[in-house]
């Protein structure tokens, strides 16, 4: 008689005591793999992300805002800043290579960076077809951003106000795709890419409206006061104007990548202590945001262990139960020739079935889990989770989850070796 199908009978004989134990190993297995892999693989992709930089630069306020405004694009900037203010850093001889970027405006809500050429360089981002961007107005799409919104070489469109859909928008200046890019697996996936001259003109003629009514009102109060020398001094403001319009072009951050080590060590501190900006280092920012995450990994972790060894004793309490409810089947086949390891075996068999069927329940489920998080953060933020097969870690905590059943089998099969098939029967 086959063993494997004795145990399974045994095992579906009894549902809602299978149904119990398979539910709450199914779940603990799934937390724990759904941790491991969310911790995995949200740490791999900010960890590419920010490689290609060391140091960002941008406004006061919170440095962790700024690396995931500015190097992640998940968040809002904390300000603008002038270049006059970083023009230093660019001739710093720690600094090997530094990159404005200035957003504010988004297209169906993917952000328009404006960048340098060399910012594509850094990500090792390479066209699919089309050229790279030479003049204002002319846009390079991220994989990610040509194939959800299907955007096409020669395309046309406007951006809107700010970094989500529904701003308002930008109708004088129309933005034209001229390239896309393949796949990087990064945040450039999810941009629209142009040069920093796109945002500032596209911004140019909200400044200048500003101006117009300044002006306006300083020409009512200048006649009014019945100023005689207003248009002799007229050409000579209007060039001190565009001197200081050039010296104040802001944008939104620097990226940075220092030559040596050593700047990593001094230049944060200066400029975070003797400039009116910010430095903020990308690496530390997330290697302390993902510590904040650990901390709610490891309490999810320990609640899945509790179900774990909760589970580990319902398979107990079921083989135990299964045991005395069936000893007299167990004493007939005694007389039909099985002996008590045979016995033994098939309640091991039974408790190794329900860690495998449990295990991999739970190892789906937490698969799902990421598949149905990948979703999400890529509507939301542009980030996607790969569903990967079975790491080393899940084969072991699979191992344990057997040895944990094994044990369980062994303490409820104890009374196998007490029993006595002649007075079990004639109790029959």
């Amino acid at each position: 008689m086959n063993l494997g199908y004795l145990a399974y009978r045994n095992m579906v004989s009894k549902p809602l005591n299978l149904l119990l134990s398979l539910l709450l190993l199914s779940l603990s297995v799934s937390l724990v793999t759904f941790v491991l892999q969310l911790n995995k693989q949200l740490s791999g992709q900010l960890n590419k992300n920010i490689a290609p930089f060391d140091m960002v630069v941008g406004a006061k306020g919170s440095p962790l805002q700024l690396v995931l405004s500015s190097v992640l694009h998940i968040d809002v900037p904390t300000g603008n800043i002038k270049l006059k203010d970083i023009d230093m850093l660019r001739k710093h001889p720690f600094v090997e290579k530094t990159i404005p970027v200035s957003y504010g405006d988004n297209y169906k809500g993917y952000r328009l960076l404006g960048t340098e050429l060399e910012y594509l360089e850094r990500y090792n981002a390479e066209l699919q077809e089309g050229r790279l961007f030479q003049k204002s107005f002319e846009v390079v799409a991220g994989h990610g951003v040509s194939t959800r919104l299907n955007l096409k070489l020669g395309d046309t469109f406007t951006s809107s106000h700010g970094l989500v859909g529904g701003g308002d928008g930008h109708d004088d200046h129309l933005y034209e795709v001229i390239g896309i890019l393949k796949p990087t697996g990064s945040v450039v996936d999810q941009l629209l890419i142009s040069n920093l001259e796109s945002v500032w003109e596209a911004h140019s003629h909200e400044d200048a409206e500003h101006d117009e009514s300044s002006e306006e009102h300083h020409d009512d109060s200048h006649e009014e006061h019945g100023d005689q020398n207003g248009h002799e001094h007229e050409h000579e403001d209007g060039e001190e104007d565009k001197l200081e319009e050039d010296k104040n072009l802001e944008i939104t951050s620097l990226l940075v990548k220092f030559k040596s080590p050593l700047g990593m060590v001094q230049l944060p501190r200066f400029i975070n202590e003797n400039t009116s900006v910010q430095a903020a280092l990308p690496g530390f920012e997330i290697q302390r945001l993902m510590g904040l995450l650990g901390s709610g990994a490891t309490t999810i972790n320990g609640i899945a262990l509790a179900i774990l060894l909760v589970s580990g004793l319902s398979i107990f309490i079921s083989l135990l139960k299964t045991i005395r409810e069936r000893r007299q089947e167990l004493a007939l086949l005694r007389t039909y020739g099985f002996h008590t390891r045979q016995l033994l075996g098939l309640a091991l068999l039974e408790g190794v079935f329900l860690a495998l069927i449990g295990f991999v329940a739970g190892w789906i489920l937490g698969r799902l889990g990421i598949w149905i998080l990948s979703g999400y953060m890529s509507a939301t933020y542009g980030y996607t989770f790969q569903i990967n097969g079975p790491e080393m870690i899940e084969i072991l905590l699979m191992v344990t989850i057997l040895v944990l059943a094994i044990i369980a089998a062994l303490m409820a099969s104890i009374s196998i070796f007490k029993l006595n098939v002649a007075k079990t029967l004639s109790n029959e």
